[in-house]
């Protein structure tokens, strides 16, 4: 029965994609977050990564300024099988993979994990104001999501859902390594919420072997409207973000290189609902909330030329999500709570030593990742939400094997231990926890351009602070396999000279135990197909398409089962775009999805929102360097909310960018 079920839901996406492409200029029902990006791929901006077994999308720096998102949220709402709570806003928003991460109670179920230049960032289970991403999109110049486990070894334990990891802007990535000063500023303005953001970057290099940056980005926007004229209230924020970074290289063929970096964001809202998900203050009331992320990265690279054993990586990093909160009792209908008015602060120290070797035994050719791991989490104690450090040492190892032209072979092991320990009676007790977690992917690619591949991983997510309460949990890991197989195909020169295929299918499985997450929940059980697919012609013209359609389970601990309404509803983006030499770039996207069941039992209308986005780059003349970046989205005012959504999305929005480096 549950196989048919999902098998309906593939047919759905099939459908979906044709209704796509034969009737482009529709679409406007219900439903979606904001604007679910563009797909682009090959010789587009987002190239298909057809050479690795792993999930993963990476999207880089021109995708990053031609999208035009105001959260990092938005930036990954095209990946498939991420699903946004939200999104356009820094707080009340979350990312979910594969069904797992946040959920419109929770910002996160610990199961998605969160990584920034190497940092672990974010919090655990906070009830109603738990984030997992407080930072601006002008800070990175590229981002990209592994979905699943079976990538996630060398980053942490208990990833079930996926890992997000962004790498921040350097200095040299404007001046070119050219010595000298140069600026760029951009100017941002949207027409629903009357957002403006303007970002400021000095990058200096003083020498051809130091080199500094400075990024300052502050983002503001009203309450925006929905496409009837209902002004969705919590939505208003004003985000101020840093970053300052340097990096100094030196030793034979600069071999050595030191980076340090220090990024920073901040709101301070007034009279704002308690409950960041929702739109009113309600049984909880109001609060003066104030939400401060800081991130420091010290790190030293090695790797001398002409040794290919060596590659070291050194981290050491300190991330802490501080928010401090005072509730306004004449909000509070029935007084204030504890909770309401509860401070909390996250510090998460961690230190990673990790080489890449290159080497062979016979013909057989490896490439090695090996690291240990030490890391402390340190949380202050608050009411409903027990202080205490958790600490933590992890062995990893991930080896992928080259056997022969064809054949890659990728077993990768992680090995952790944990200390885990209350502040305050009665939650002052200490646990100890190990896991030995691990999976293999295999790749086959033939000569005609397909490949296959599949992959097997077991992880364990170990007991978080959060739950120092429930003593049972605290040494009772909740326990993951996922399971991966698909099929991708790349050629070129393949209708014409100079054209490019790039497709990718990936189906999975992922089934959770001994869980603790969740309320009356036993188990888990997921099973989902992910499509990505790209094709680009040399006059320019590009298509890209990508599409998600999963099913999932829970049951309770009697054994009654139920839909898991978190598992990624079944929807597919498309998108055209035409390429003028590299001056213009224009593209129309649209986003469909199936009806569905949202948060609440709500049940959600299918949808399909056009957006439409163009770049104009002059190539000569005063304005050479100049971008300016035009987007419409939700082109025809739907009226629509995705399905993790608690907000009705916005209406019709036009956005102005204009950037210039000087």
């Amino acid at each position: 029965m549950r196989g048919h079920r999902l098998g309906w839901k593939y047919l759905g996406t099939v459908s979906a994609l044709s209704l796509m492409i034969n009737a482009a200029p529709v679409m406007a029902q219900d439903a979606d977050e904001e604007f679910l990006g563009i797909i682009e791929l090959g010789a587009s901006k987002r190239e298909v990564q057809v050479g690795t077994a792993t999930a993963v999308t990476v999207i880089n720096q021109e995708e990053i300024d031609d999208r035009q998102a105001g959260t990092i949220a938005e930036l990954i709402d095209s990946v498939p099988g991420v699903t946004l709570v939200n999104g356009n806003t820094p707080q009340g928003s979350g990312i979910n993979i594969r069904g797992f991460g946040a959920n419109g109670t929770y910002g996160t179920d610990s199961k998605v994990l969160v990584v920034i230049d190497g940092a672990t960032t974010g919090a655990e289970e906070l009830y109603r104001i738990g984030n997992q991403l407080f930072t601006d999109p002008e800070l990175y110049s590229e981002v990209s999501v592994i979905r699943g486990t079976v990538g996630s070894f060398e980053f942490g334990s208990g990833v079930i859902g996926g890992v997000v990891q962004l790498e921040t802007k350097n200095a040299s990535d404007f001046t070119g390594g050219e010595i000298g000063l140069r600026l760029r500023q951009t100017l941002e303005a949207t027409s629903n919420g009357k957002g403006f953001a303007s970002s400021t970057i000095a990058a200096w290099q003083a020498t051809d072997n130091l080199e500094f940056l400075l990024n300052y980005t502050v983002r503001d926007q009203d309450d925006y409207k929905t496409a009837d004229g209902t002004v969705i209230t919590n939505s208003e924020f004003r985000m101020p973000s840093y970053l300052v970074k340097g990096r100094y290289t030196f030793g034979d063929d600069d071999a050595h290189s030191i980076t340090l970096s220090y990024n920073d964001s901040t709101t301070d809202e007034k009279d704002v609902p308690y409950d960041t998900f929702g739109t009113t203050g309600g049984a909880f009331g109001n609060v003066d909330r104030k939400t401060h992320s800081k991130i420091a990265v010290l790190q030293y690279d090695y790797n001398p030329s002409g040794n290919d054993l060596i590659d070291l990586s050194v981290n050491l990093s300190r991330s802490e999500q501080a928010i401090d909160q005072t509730c306004l009792p004449a909000s509070a209908p029935f007084g204030c709570f504890s909770v309401v008015d509860a401070d909390h602060n996250y510090e998460t120290t961690k230190l990673t030593v990790k080489n890449t070797a290159y080497f062979l035994t016979g013909s057989v050719e490896h490439n090695l990742r090996a690291g240990i791991e030490f890391s402390q989490r340190d949380r202050l104690d608050a009411p409903s939400a027990p202080g205490g450090s958790d600490k933590r040492i992890a062995l990893f190892a991930v080896d992928e094997i080259q056997i022969n032209q064809n054949l890659t072979l990728t077993p990768a092991v992680r090995f952790e231990t944990q200390d885990i320990e209350g502040d305050t009676a009665p939650n002052d007790a200490s646990y100890s926890n190990n896991a030995l977690m691990g999976g293999l992917s295999a790749r086959y690619e033939f000569d005609s351009g397909f490949a296959v591949f599949a992959s097997a991983a077991y992880t364990e997510m170990m007991p978080i602070i959060d739950d120092l309460g429930t003593p049972l949990f605290m040494t009772q890991p909740e326990r993951s396999h996922t399971y991966e197989g698909g099929v991708s195909y790349t050629r070129g020169d393949l209708f014409s000279s100079g054209d490019a295929l790039q497709v990718k299918v990936n189906l999975y499985n992922t089934y959770v135990w001994d869980i603790t997450s969740y309320s009356g929940v036993s188990d888990i059980d997921v099973q989902g197909i992910e499509l990505e697919a790209s094709y680009a012609h040399a006059s320019g013209f590009y298509a890209d398409l990508n599409a998600t359609s999963a099913d999932g389970t829970s049951k309770d601990g009697t054994g009654i089962s139920s839909n898991w309404i978190y598992a990624p509803e079944t929807s597919a983006r498309l998108t055209l775009g035409k390429r003028f030499g590299d001056a213009v770039d224009v593209s129309w996207e649209l986003v469909t999805a199936q009806s569905t069941t949202g948060i609440g039992d709500v049940a959600l209308a299918g949808y399909g929102v056009n957006n439409l986005r163009a770049t104009y780059r002059p190539q000569t003349g005063a304005l050479k360097g100049a971008e300016f970046r035009f987007g419409i989205e939700n082109i025809l005012d739907a009226t629509y909310q995705s399905q993790l959504s608690t907000r009705v999305a916005p209406g019709r929005n036009f956005k102005l960018t204009m950037a210039k480096t000087f």
